[in-house]
């Protein structure tokens, strides 16, 4: 594999160097090189997609509280970090604006994935392409969900261990990607999914040397809070 085809991928934007999630950090993202970037999306109650890692905004922000408890005034008033709010995804990709591919994680479940296919598919008819868009998830039958209402949107199985099939969840589901904690990155489970036509993704990589190792097995790339390292 050669160091131009190793994607990296900003984690929740640049972690190490901006409030995870927020504008501020996607730019910093950018900034920094990251081909794409990471960020975690939960539905609010009222029906709007925000970039929140946590079910609660206590870690993050300076409020306290699950997120389905606040109201969206109450929400959008907290401050994640520099005085960074946590913004809706359609903020996101406006910020974004095409200069780096989106990996969504759909944090929330029981139709979340249905709001999420209807946001980026008016993504897609407003010019991006959809090749530039990876959903994924830990929450498999969400995701099958949102693979369901839109198949033309690439999609990657989450995992935090080696599965007893392999990368067969992945195909499965009609992934392109399985995205796999780089503790449990195996060169079978590598060899396997490339055999199906699915791309391998590793979480979260911040050494260097770990990237160089995890691109000798056959990773096709790692998600890393320092978008600006590189394994060549």
């Amino acid at each position: 594999m050669t160091a131009s085809s190793f994607r990296i991928f900003g984690h929740r934007g640049a972690r190490a160097h901006a409030p995870e999630n927020t504008l501020l950090g996607l730019e910093t993202g950018i900034r920094l090189g990251a081909d794409w970037l990471e960020f975690d999306v939960h539905q609010h109650p009222d029906g709007e997609l925000v970039l929140l890692h946590d079910a609660s905004v206590d870690r993050t922000t300076n409020g306290h509280g699950p997120l389905d408890e606040l109201g969206w005034a109450e929400l959008r008033a907290l401050d994640a970090g520099h005085g960074e709010r946590i913004p809706t995804l359609a903020e996101a990709l406006q910020c974004i604006d095409q200069r780096a591919g989106v990996n969504v994680e759909l944090k929330s479940f029981g139709g979340a994935g249905a709001a999420l296919a209807a946001e980026l598919q008016r993504a897609i008819d407003t010019g991006w392409p959809v090749e530039r868009f990876l959903v994924s998830s830990f929450h498999l039958p969400e995701l099958r969900e949102f693979k369901r209402l839109a198949p033309s949107i690439p999609i990657g199985a989450l995992v935090g261990g080696v599965p007893l099939d392999w990368a067969a969840c992945a195909v499965q589901l009609g992934a392109a990607s399985l995205n796999v904690d780089a503790e449990f990155a195996d060169a079978r489970l590598v060899a396997d999914a490339h055999a199906h036509g699915v791309r391998v993704y590793a979480y979260t990589v911040n050494d260097v040397p770990e990237m160089r190792r995890l691109q000798a097995l056959g990773v096709d790339g790692v998600f890393t809070d320092y978008p600006e390292r590189r394994p060549n």
